[in-house]
Protein backbone atom coordinates (compact mmCIF):
# COMPACT_ATOMS: atom_id res chain seq x y z
CA UNK A 1 0.00 0.00 0.00
CA UNK A 2 1.44 3.54 -0.63
CA UNK A 3 1.35 5.25 2.66
CA UNK A 4 1.15 8.72 0.39
CA UNK A 5 -1.74 7.92 -2.17
CA UNK A 6 -3.84 6.10 0.43
CA UNK A 7 -7.11 8.14 1.37
CA UNK A 8 -8.20 8.61 5.01
CA UNK A 9 -11.27 7.18 5.76
CA UNK A 10 -13.89 9.49 5.78
CA UNK A 11 -15.85 10.17 9.19
CA UNK A 12 -19.76 9.10 9.30
CA UNK A 13 -20.21 12.77 9.17
CA UNK A 14 -18.86 13.42 5.78
CA UNK A 15 -20.17 10.02 4.52
CA UNK A 16 -23.47 11.74 5.73
CA UNK A 17 -23.53 15.17 4.14
CA UNK A 18 -26.36 15.62 1.79
CA UNK A 19 -25.90 16.11 -1.98
CA UNK A 20 -29.51 17.26 -2.33
CA UNK A 21 -31.68 19.84 -0.45
CA UNK A 22 -34.17 16.30 0.11
CA UNK A 23 -31.62 15.18 2.31
CA UNK A 24 -30.92 17.42 4.46
CA UNK A 25 -32.30 16.87 8.10
CA UNK A 26 -33.65 19.93 9.94
CA UNK A 27 -34.05 23.82 9.03
CA UNK A 28 -37.67 23.52 7.33
CA UNK A 29 -38.57 27.21 8.65
CA UNK A 30 -36.00 27.74 5.56
CA UNK A 31 -36.26 24.71 3.39
CA UNK A 32 -39.39 23.59 3.58
CA UNK A 33 -41.80 23.73 0.54
CA UNK A 34 -42.47 27.68 -0.29
CA UNK A 35 -39.41 28.80 2.17
CA UNK A 36 -37.57 31.34 1.19
CA UNK A 37 -33.78 28.94 0.55
CA UNK A 38 -35.83 26.29 -0.97
CA UNK A 39 -37.66 28.75 -3.68
CA UNK A 40 -34.48 30.14 -4.58
CA UNK A 41 -32.62 27.24 -4.32
CA UNK A 42 -35.18 25.30 -7.09
CA UNK A 43 -35.22 28.93 -8.97
CA UNK A 44 -31.74 28.61 -9.62
CA UNK A 45 -31.06 32.11 -8.70
CA UNK A 46 -29.34 32.79 -5.64
CA UNK A 47 -28.66 36.16 -3.68
CA UNK A 48 -25.88 36.26 -1.14
CA UNK A 49 -26.94 35.25 2.33
CA UNK A 50 -25.38 34.48 5.84
CA UNK A 51 -26.43 31.28 7.52
CA UNK A 52 -26.27 32.37 11.78
CA UNK A 53 -26.65 29.35 14.18
CA UNK A 54 -24.58 26.73 16.33
CA UNK A 55 -22.10 24.56 14.91
CA UNK A 56 -23.18 21.46 13.62
CA UNK A 57 -26.66 22.38 11.46
CA UNK A 58 -25.82 22.64 8.33
CA UNK A 59 -24.14 25.82 7.46
CA UNK A 60 -20.97 24.19 5.36
CA UNK A 61 -23.70 21.87 3.51
CA UNK A 62 -25.95 24.56 2.74
CA UNK A 63 -23.14 26.40 1.29
CA UNK A 64 -22.35 23.50 -0.66
CA UNK A 65 -25.66 22.89 -1.94
CA UNK A 66 -26.15 27.09 -2.91
CA UNK A 67 -23.62 26.30 -5.91
CA UNK A 68 -24.90 22.87 -6.67
CA UNK A 69 -28.01 23.96 -7.08
CA UNK A 70 -26.94 27.08 -9.55
CA UNK A 71 -24.16 25.05 -11.45
CA UNK A 72 -21.60 27.29 -9.54
CA UNK A 73 -17.84 27.21 -8.97
CA UNK A 74 -17.78 26.18 -5.17
CA UNK A 75 -14.95 28.15 -3.20
CA UNK A 76 -14.57 27.80 0.67
CA UNK A 77 -12.81 29.59 3.01
CA UNK A 78 -12.07 29.90 6.78
CA UNK A 79 -12.50 33.53 7.83
CA UNK A 80 -10.56 32.18 11.04
CA UNK A 81 -7.30 31.95 9.17
CA UNK A 82 -7.60 33.43 5.36
CA UNK A 83 -7.30 37.18 4.97
CA UNK A 84 -7.56 39.92 2.29
CA UNK A 85 -4.74 38.09 0.02
CA UNK A 86 -7.23 34.64 0.25
CA UNK A 87 -10.53 37.16 -0.94
CA UNK A 88 -8.47 38.82 -3.24
CA UNK A 89 -7.53 34.87 -5.15
CA UNK A 90 -10.99 33.96 -4.58
CA UNK A 91 -12.01 36.94 -6.49
CA UNK A 92 -9.43 36.41 -9.28
CA UNK A 93 -10.37 32.93 -9.35
CA UNK A 94 -14.34 33.70 -10.08
CA UNK A 95 -13.19 36.20 -12.42
CA UNK A 96 -11.50 33.84 -14.48
CA UNK A 97 -14.53 31.21 -14.57
CA UNK A 98 -16.97 33.97 -15.39
CA UNK A 99 -14.33 34.82 -18.10
CA UNK A 100 -13.24 31.25 -19.34
CA UNK A 101 -16.98 29.44 -19.11
CA UNK A 102 -19.31 31.93 -17.75
CA UNK A 103 -19.65 30.15 -14.69
CA UNK A 104 -20.57 31.71 -11.83
CA UNK A 105 -19.01 31.59 -8.39
CA UNK A 106 -20.17 31.06 -4.57
CA UNK A 107 -17.87 31.85 -2.09
CA UNK A 108 -18.32 30.15 1.20
CA UNK A 109 -17.32 32.16 3.86
CA UNK A 110 -16.72 29.68 7.21
CA UNK A 111 -16.84 32.07 10.61
CA UNK A 112 -17.25 35.38 8.73
CA UNK A 113 -17.85 36.96 11.85
CA UNK A 114 -13.83 36.55 12.33
CA UNK A 115 -13.34 38.81 9.28
CA UNK A 116 -12.11 42.04 10.30
CA UNK A 117 -13.59 45.57 8.51
CA UNK A 118 -11.43 45.92 5.99
CA UNK A 119 -11.72 41.94 4.87
CA UNK A 120 -15.63 42.24 4.98
CA UNK A 121 -14.88 45.93 3.07
CA UNK A 122 -13.04 44.13 0.08
CA UNK A 123 -16.10 41.75 -0.48
CA UNK A 124 -18.64 44.69 -1.23
CA UNK A 125 -17.89 45.82 -4.63
CA UNK A 126 -17.59 41.57 -5.54
CA UNK A 127 -21.08 40.85 -3.90
CA UNK A 128 -22.24 43.94 -5.02
CA UNK A 129 -21.77 43.61 -9.19
CA UNK A 130 -22.53 39.80 -8.82
CA UNK A 131 -19.49 38.46 -9.59
CA UNK A 132 -19.95 36.11 -6.63
CA UNK A 133 -22.75 35.02 -4.55
CA UNK A 134 -20.99 34.98 -1.13
CA UNK A 135 -22.52 32.51 1.60
CA UNK A 136 -21.39 33.41 5.12
CA UNK A 137 -22.00 30.71 7.80
CA UNK A 138 -21.49 32.30 11.93
CA UNK A 139 -21.75 31.13 15.42
CA UNK A 140 -21.93 34.54 16.64
CA UNK A 141 -24.67 37.41 15.63
CA UNK A 142 -24.43 39.17 12.51
CA UNK A 143 -25.91 42.08 14.04
CA UNK A 144 -23.19 42.34 16.33
CA UNK A 145 -20.24 41.10 14.11
CA UNK A 146 -21.01 41.86 10.72
CA UNK A 147 -20.58 45.23 8.95
CA UNK A 148 -23.81 47.60 7.97
CA UNK A 149 -22.65 47.21 4.86
CA UNK A 150 -22.26 43.90 4.40
CA UNK A 151 -25.19 43.38 5.94
CA UNK A 152 -27.52 45.26 3.60
CA UNK A 153 -26.19 43.10 0.77
CA UNK A 154 -26.81 40.06 1.84
CA UNK A 155 -29.95 38.42 3.96
CA UNK A 156 -29.51 36.86 7.03
CA UNK A 157 -31.18 33.75 8.01
CA UNK A 158 -31.22 32.08 11.55
CA UNK A 159 -30.49 28.26 11.49
CA UNK A 160 -31.94 26.10 14.42
CA UNK A 161 -30.46 22.97 16.48
CA UNK A 162 -31.27 19.65 15.46
CA UNK A 163 -34.27 18.37 17.42
CA UNK A 164 -34.58 14.48 19.16
CA UNK A 165 -36.41 13.50 16.17
CA UNK A 166 -34.30 15.12 13.54
CA UNK A 167 -31.22 13.52 15.15
CA UNK A 168 -33.03 10.12 14.98
CA UNK A 169 -33.83 10.57 11.18
CA UNK A 170 -29.64 11.28 11.00
CA UNK A 171 -29.82 7.63 12.72
CA UNK A 172 -32.08 6.13 10.46
CA UNK A 173 -29.81 7.18 7.45
CA UNK A 174 -26.36 6.38 9.23
CA UNK A 175 -27.64 2.76 10.03
CA UNK A 176 -26.24 1.17 6.43
CA UNK A 177 -23.05 2.01 7.69
CA UNK A 178 -22.75 0.57 10.95
CA UNK A 179 -22.19 -2.64 9.95
CA UNK A 180 -24.69 -4.20 11.85
CA UNK A 181 -24.63 -2.63 14.99
CA UNK A 182 -27.79 -0.82 16.70
CA UNK A 183 -28.45 1.60 19.49
CA UNK A 184 -31.28 1.20 21.53
CA UNK A 185 -33.84 3.77 22.34
CA UNK A 186 -31.91 4.58 25.87
CA UNK A 187 -28.33 4.83 24.02
CA UNK A 188 -30.06 7.28 21.09
CA UNK A 189 -31.86 9.45 24.09
CA UNK A 190 -28.54 9.32 25.78
CA UNK A 191 -26.14 10.42 22.84
CA UNK A 192 -28.69 13.05 21.46
CA UNK A 193 -28.28 14.77 25.03
CA UNK A 194 -24.38 14.54 24.34
CA UNK A 195 -24.88 15.92 20.79
CA UNK A 196 -27.13 19.35 22.09
CA UNK A 197 -28.65 19.83 18.85
CA UNK A 198 -25.57 19.16 16.84
CA UNK A 199 -25.78 16.91 13.75
CA UNK A 200 -21.54 16.52 13.64
CA UNK A 201 -21.04 15.60 16.97
CA UNK A 202 -24.00 13.48 17.29
CA UNK A 203 -23.00 11.41 14.28
CA UNK A 204 -19.19 11.30 15.61
CA UNK A 205 -20.44 9.90 19.01
CA UNK A 206 -22.65 7.45 17.21
CA UNK A 207 -19.46 6.14 15.20
CA UNK A 208 -17.38 6.23 18.12
CA UNK A 209 -19.85 3.62 20.45
CA UNK A 210 -20.33 1.48 17.09
CA UNK A 211 -16.80 1.10 16.98
CA UNK A 212 -16.62 0.24 20.42
CA UNK A 213 -19.20 -2.18 19.98
CA UNK A 214 -17.19 -3.96 17.57
CA UNK A 215 -14.28 -4.24 19.26
CA UNK A 216 -16.08 -5.83 22.32
CA UNK A 217 -18.48 -7.93 19.81
CA UNK A 218 -21.62 -6.48 20.98
CA UNK A 219 -24.22 -6.07 18.04
CA UNK A 220 -26.72 -4.03 20.36
CA UNK A 221 -25.60 -0.80 22.19
CA UNK A 222 -27.42 0.23 25.31
CA UNK A 223 -27.71 3.19 27.43
CA UNK A 224 -25.32 1.99 29.65
CA UNK A 225 -22.89 0.79 27.01
CA UNK A 226 -22.99 4.16 25.50
CA UNK A 227 -22.52 5.95 28.44
CA UNK A 228 -19.26 3.83 29.10
CA UNK A 229 -17.97 4.56 25.85
CA UNK A 230 -18.51 8.44 25.65
CA UNK A 231 -18.12 11.14 28.39
CA UNK A 232 -20.73 13.75 28.31
CA UNK A 233 -19.96 16.95 25.68
CA UNK A 234 -20.26 20.03 27.27
CA UNK A 235 -23.43 22.22 26.18
CA UNK A 236 -23.49 24.62 23.45
CA UNK A 237 -22.28 27.67 24.98
CA UNK A 238 -19.40 30.19 24.35
CA UNK A 239 -17.88 31.96 27.29
CA UNK A 240 -17.67 35.19 25.39
CA UNK A 241 -20.37 34.98 22.84
CA UNK A 242 -24.41 35.27 22.10
CA UNK A 243 -24.77 32.01 24.51
CA UNK A 244 -23.20 33.48 27.40
CA UNK A 245 -25.37 36.34 27.18
CA UNK A 246 -28.47 35.25 26.34
CA UNK A 247 -28.28 33.02 29.28
CA UNK A 248 -27.37 35.43 31.41
CA UNK A 249 -30.32 37.44 30.52
CA UNK A 250 -32.89 34.92 30.51
CA UNK A 251 -31.32 34.36 34.57
CA UNK A 252 -31.63 38.06 35.54
CA UNK A 253 -35.12 38.11 33.77
CA UNK A 254 -36.00 34.88 36.11
CA UNK A 255 -34.64 36.56 38.88
CA UNK A 256 -36.70 39.46 38.22
CA UNK A 257 -40.13 37.75 37.20
CA UNK A 258 -39.76 36.31 40.50
CA UNK A 259 -39.31 32.58 39.46
CA UNK A 260 -36.85 30.70 41.17
CA UNK A 261 -36.65 27.74 39.42
CA UNK A 262 -36.32 28.44 36.26
CA UNK A 263 -33.16 31.14 37.93
CA UNK A 264 -31.68 28.02 38.91
CA UNK A 265 -32.05 26.28 35.11
CA UNK A 266 -30.42 29.31 33.76
CA UNK A 267 -27.65 28.83 36.35
CA UNK A 268 -27.15 25.71 36.20
CA UNK A 269 -27.27 25.41 32.26
CA UNK A 270 -24.30 28.20 32.62
CA UNK A 271 -22.30 26.21 35.07
CA UNK A 272 -23.23 23.25 33.41
CA UNK A 273 -21.57 25.02 29.90
CA UNK A 274 -18.49 25.54 32.15
CA UNK A 275 -19.28 29.14 32.74
CA UNK A 276 -18.15 30.75 35.48
CA UNK A 277 -19.93 31.94 38.26
CA UNK A 278 -18.07 35.12 38.90
CA UNK A 279 -20.66 35.80 35.68
CA UNK A 280 -23.62 35.02 37.67
CA UNK A 281 -22.32 36.55 40.66
CA UNK A 282 -21.98 39.91 39.55
CA UNK A 283 -25.51 39.50 37.48
CA UNK A 284 -26.88 39.21 40.90
CA UNK A 285 -25.08 42.05 42.26
CA UNK A 286 -26.52 44.23 39.82
CA UNK A 287 -29.67 43.00 40.22
CA UNK A 288 -30.00 43.17 43.58
CA UNK A 289 -29.89 47.19 42.93
CA UNK A 290 -31.94 47.51 39.74
CA UNK A 291 -34.91 45.27 40.18
CA UNK A 292 -35.55 45.40 44.03
CA UNK A 293 -33.77 48.19 46.08
CA UNK A 294 -34.77 49.70 49.12
CA UNK A 295 -38.11 47.02 48.74
CA UNK A 296 -35.53 44.38 50.31
CA UNK A 297 -32.24 46.36 51.01
CA UNK A 298 -30.86 42.72 52.56
CA UNK A 299 -30.62 41.74 48.94
CA UNK A 300 -27.59 43.74 47.76
CA UNK A 301 -25.81 42.40 50.82
CA UNK A 302 -26.75 38.87 50.07
CA UNK A 303 -25.51 38.90 46.46
CA UNK A 304 -22.11 40.42 47.39
CA UNK A 305 -22.04 37.60 50.47
CA UNK A 306 -23.10 35.16 47.64
CA UNK A 307 -19.74 36.53 45.45
CA UNK A 308 -17.68 36.73 48.11
CA UNK A 309 -18.16 33.02 49.11
CA UNK A 310 -17.57 31.68 45.76
CA UNK A 311 -14.65 33.52 45.53
CA UNK A 312 -13.64 31.78 48.12
CA UNK A 313 -14.94 28.37 47.13
CA UNK A 314 -15.31 28.38 44.00
CA UNK A 315 -17.09 25.62 42.02
CA UNK A 316 -19.14 23.20 42.78
CA UNK A 317 -18.81 24.43 46.69
CA UNK A 318 -19.40 28.12 45.83
CA UNK A 319 -22.52 27.20 43.59
CA UNK A 320 -24.80 26.67 46.76
CA UNK A 321 -24.02 30.17 48.04
CA UNK A 322 -24.82 31.11 44.20
CA UNK A 323 -28.03 29.16 44.32
CA UNK A 324 -29.34 30.59 47.73
CA UNK A 325 -28.38 33.64 46.86
CA UNK A 326 -30.38 33.58 43.74
CA UNK A 327 -33.28 31.69 44.90
CA UNK A 328 -33.64 35.02 47.63
CA UNK A 329 -33.45 37.58 44.71
CA UNK A 330 -36.17 35.48 42.85
CA UNK A 331 -39.28 35.72 46.19
CA UNK A 332 -37.95 39.08 47.19
CA UNK A 333 -39.94 42.06 46.81
CA UNK A 334 -39.37 43.86 43.95
CA UNK A 335 -38.42 47.76 42.81
CA UNK A 336 -36.57 49.28 40.13
CA UNK A 337 -37.79 52.80 41.88
CA UNK A 338 -33.84 53.72 42.57
CA UNK A 339 -32.85 52.74 39.39
CA UNK A 340 -35.18 54.93 37.74
CA UNK A 341 -34.72 57.53 39.87
CA UNK A 342 -30.66 57.63 38.87
CA UNK A 343 -31.54 57.14 35.33
CA UNK A 344 -33.55 60.14 35.72
CA UNK A 345 -30.71 62.25 37.33
CA UNK A 346 -28.48 61.54 35.17
CA UNK A 347 -30.08 62.14 32.52
CA UNK A 348 -31.63 65.82 34.36
CA UNK A 349 -27.64 66.60 34.91
CA UNK A 350 -26.58 65.65 31.30
CA UNK A 351 -28.32 68.47 30.03
CA UNK A 352 -28.51 70.80 32.68
CA UNK A 353 -25.76 73.34 32.70
CA UNK A 354 -22.93 73.67 35.46
CA UNK A 355 -24.23 74.87 38.33
CA UNK A 356 -23.04 76.39 41.45
CA UNK A 357 -23.33 74.98 44.89
CA UNK A 358 -25.47 77.29 46.68
CA UNK A 359 -23.45 79.09 49.54
CA UNK A 360 -25.12 77.71 52.52
CA UNK A 361 -24.12 74.10 51.21
CA UNK A 362 -20.72 75.05 50.89
CA UNK A 363 -18.08 74.27 53.73
CA UNK A 364 -16.07 77.24 55.42
CA UNK A 365 -12.83 76.10 57.13
CA UNK A 366 -11.24 79.22 56.45
CA UNK A 367 -11.89 82.97 57.90
CA UNK A 368 -12.86 84.83 54.32
CA UNK A 369 -15.01 81.90 53.27
CA UNK A 370 -17.44 82.74 56.54
CA UNK A 371 -16.73 86.47 55.41
CA UNK A 372 -18.17 85.35 52.12
CA UNK A 373 -20.98 83.70 53.34
CA UNK A 374 -20.13 80.04 53.05
CA UNK A 375 -21.95 77.75 54.99
CA UNK A 376 -24.41 80.57 56.43
CA UNK A 377 -28.14 79.88 56.48
CA UNK A 378 -27.49 76.42 56.85
CA UNK A 379 -29.36 74.31 59.35
CA UNK A 380 -28.01 71.43 61.11
CA UNK A 381 -30.24 68.31 60.86
CA UNK A 382 -29.78 66.90 63.85
CA UNK A 383 -30.63 70.32 66.29
CA UNK A 384 -33.92 70.52 64.48
CA UNK A 385 -36.96 68.92 65.64
CA UNK A 386 -37.47 64.86 64.37
CA UNK A 387 -33.54 65.94 62.83
CA UNK A 388 -34.95 67.24 59.97
CA UNK A 389 -34.47 70.65 58.84
CA UNK A 390 -38.00 71.19 57.21
CA UNK A 391 -38.16 73.67 54.60
CA UNK A 392 -34.76 73.78 53.45
CA UNK A 393 -33.22 73.25 49.94
CA UNK A 394 -30.34 71.14 48.68
CA UNK A 395 -30.77 72.21 45.25
CA UNK A 396 -28.73 74.52 43.00
CA UNK A 397 -30.61 77.96 42.45
CA UNK A 398 -32.52 78.01 39.46
CA UNK A 399 -33.66 73.92 40.05
CA UNK A 400 -37.07 73.13 40.93
CA UNK A 401 -37.08 70.72 43.86
CA UNK A 402 -37.30 67.18 42.31
CA UNK A 403 -39.38 63.86 42.69
CA UNK A 404 -37.55 61.71 41.08
CA UNK A 405 -37.14 58.75 43.54
CA UNK A 406 -40.49 57.43 43.78
CA UNK A 407 -41.08 54.14 46.30
CA UNK A 408 -43.42 51.41 45.55
CA UNK A 409 -45.48 49.95 48.19
CA UNK A 410 -43.74 47.01 47.90
CA UNK A 411 -41.58 45.44 51.03
CA UNK A 412 -39.97 47.62 53.23
CA UNK A 413 -40.46 50.46 50.48
CA UNK A 414 -43.78 51.12 51.65
CA UNK A 415 -42.29 52.19 54.30
CA UNK A 416 -39.84 54.31 53.09
CA UNK A 417 -42.55 55.95 50.86
CA UNK A 418 -44.56 57.08 54.20
CA UNK A 419 -41.86 58.37 55.60
CA UNK A 420 -40.71 60.22 52.45
CA UNK A 421 -44.96 61.78 52.80
CA UNK A 422 -44.16 62.50 56.35
CA UNK A 423 -41.30 64.72 55.34
CA UNK A 424 -42.82 66.48 52.39
CA UNK A 425 -46.05 67.65 54.44
CA UNK A 426 -43.19 69.41 57.43
CA UNK A 427 -41.52 70.90 54.30
CA UNK A 428 -44.85 71.58 53.16
CA UNK A 429 -45.80 74.03 56.80
CA UNK A 430 -42.65 75.03 56.88
CA UNK A 431 -42.75 76.71 53.04
CA UNK A 432 -46.38 77.60 52.71
CA UNK A 433 -47.03 78.45 49.02
CA UNK A 434 -44.01 76.78 47.31
CA UNK A 435 -43.99 73.03 46.40
CA UNK A 436 -42.92 71.00 48.76
CA UNK A 437 -39.88 68.39 47.69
Amino acid sequence: MDLFSTSPKRPLAELLRPATLDEVVGQSHLLGPGKPLRMAFEAGKLHSFILWGPPGVGKTTLGRLAASATRSRFIAISAVLAGVKDIRLAIEAAQEALDRSGTSTVLFIDEIHSFNKSQQDALLPHVESGLLTMVGGTTEHPGLQVTNALLSRAQVYPLHPLDADELGRLYERARPHLEGVTLDAAALALLAGFADGDGRRFLNLVEQVTTAARGASVSVVTGDFARSSTSPSLRRFDKAGDQLYWQLSAFHKSLRGSQPDAALYWMARIIDGGGDGRHLARRMIAMASEDIGNADPRALQLALNAAEAYDRLGSPEGELALAQAATYLAVAAKSNAAYAAWKQAKDFVARDGSRDVPLHLRNAPAKLMKEMGYGQAYRYAHDEPNAYAAGQTYFPEGVAPQRWYQPTDRGLEAKVAEKLAWLRSLDAAARPGKDAD
